[in-house]
């Protein structure tokens, strides 16, 4: 998922972060009040030198102003291509992630996940902002926790439940990447 930065995958968001929270007139000690983390790791998130758990990424945003969406590389048209498809950086640790709709999609959003082994969506259970989240495993495996209840996906297995509940999820293998493809319903971004 990130190109540069501590996990090697797709893009920065460090600068977009920090664009956004200056543009707020916020301070990182204001931000790191608001969210709970430190200022050194919110520097360290502006600078690409951390990575965010998914729920730390969604706080930072929240705290900024900033629509996570806005991360996210635009797609000029509706085909996205293997080539074109753009890399996202939603957070977690040890995942690299393709954003498969069109950035601007409003009715959905699909997104690509190879997750490597050990790696996930972080310290934290998060919620998003749509009706409804699927996910399918391609290859490997998924263990996801949602409201309290714990699942364990392998290839070819498929869980759909609210987006809005709380969850959180991991790569239980210790040599095998999994190969994950979630659906959001709608776009939360």
């Amino acid at each position: 998922m990130r190109a540069a930065g501590p996990n090697g995958g797709g893009i920065r968001i460090g600068q977009r972060l920090r664009a956004a929270r200056q543009q707020r007139s916020l301070s990182l000690e204001q931000v790191a009040r608001l969210t709970g983390l430190t200022k050194g790791f919110l520097s360290q998130v502006e600078r690409d030198l951390a990575s965010p758990s998914v729920a730390s990424l969604l706080a930072i945003c929240d705290a900024v102003g900033l629509p996570i969406g806005a991360l996210f590389q635009p797609a000029q048209t509706d085909l996205v291509t293997a080539e074109n498809r753009a890399p996202i950086n939603f957070g977690g640790d040890r995942v690299t992630e393709f954003l498969l709709t069109p950035s601007g999609e409003r009715r959905l959003q699909v997104i690509e996940s190879h997750i490597e082994p050990g790696g996930g969506s972080g310290d934290g259970l998060y919620s998003l902002p749509a009706d409804a989240e699927f996910v399918h495993v391609l290859a490997g495996r998924l263990e996801i926790e949602v409201d309290g209840t714990h699942y364990r996906l392998t290839a070819g297995d498929s869980l759909t439940f609210s987006a809005r509940a709380p969850h959180c999820w991991r790569n239980p293998s210790p040599h095998e990447v999994a190969h994950v493809i979630w659906v959001l319903v709608p776009s939360p971004w």
